[in-house]
């Protein structure tokens, strides 16, 4: 009974790399993660990733953005979780913090990107954190995110699902951090401390279903980008 109990607790993990040598690195080295990690097969290109996902349906993906099937073809199997609702937490992993595959990666239904070349002991925290529903990046990587947020139009707030229940306050607050400011910046466009700042994001939080900050922005940019303008031109991005 223990032992079906200890199988129940490990997470189902999956690997997808280019390098057949690499992901059997990778699996290997979760394996002796101290029994965290059931790790249900390793592919190397999309055909054998799809294969093992259907089969095994894993609780998170570590899947690298360049598979044996030509540059960025990790993304056809994210994007193949995404169009059939799976809910396996997708890590992408890439050789470094390139700021486009990045971005491409969280709007591609990504929990997390990670770089080769951290620590096994990292891996495994962005893991867990995936698979409990966070999301996982290093601080350059969501300056990436706040950079895209920069160059687009305030958003309208009126268009988002749950905008209604928030007051006029927390909407501002909300528009502030979709725009890149930080707590201390808010509170002196609006003339109160951080520590009320921090308690109105609380409360946004908690109305709109959210866990963080950067979750917080991506949920804005999704709802703009998927409702109709109630006003004025549709969204328009920067050239560059």
């Amino acid at each position: 009974m223990h032992g079906h109990a200890d199988a129940d607790r490990k997470i189902r993990v999956f690997v997808a790399d280019s390098n057949v040598m690499n992901g059997e690195l990778i699996v290997g080295a979760l394996k002796r993660c101290g029994d965290r990690f059931d790790v249900v097969g390793c592919a190397s290109n999309h055909a054998g990733a799809v294969q093992i996902l259907e089969k095994f349906n894993p609780q998170v993906a570590v899947i690298s953005t360049e598979l044996q099937d030509g540059p960025l073809s990790g993304f056809r199997v994210l994007h193949h979780l995404r169009a059939t609702n799976s809910q396996a937490g997708v890590i992408m992993l890439m050789d470094g913090s390139d700021r486009e595959l990045v971005i491409d990666s969280f709007r591609g239904g990504a929990r997390g990107v990670f770089c080769r070349g951290e620590s096994v002991k990292s891996l495994s925290k962005c893991i867990c954190a995936v698979k409990n529903g966070q999301l996982w990046m290093n601080n350059e990587q969501m300056t990436f995110l706040l950079e895209l947020v920069r160059r687009v139009k305030p958003l309208q707030l009126s268009t988002m699902r749950d905008a209604k229940h928030l007051t006029k306050r927390e909407a501002e607050v909300v528009r502030f951090v979709a725009e890149g400011m930080k707590n201390s910046e808010i509170g002196a466009a609006l003339g109160v401390s951080e520590h009320t700042v921090r308690n109105y994001l609380y409360r946004v939080f908690d109305k709109l279903g959210l866990s963080s900050r950067v979750e917080l922005v991506l949920h804005a940019l999704t709802e703009e980008q998927n409702s109709p303008p109630t006003h004025g031109p549709p969204l328009q991005r920067s050239a560059h």
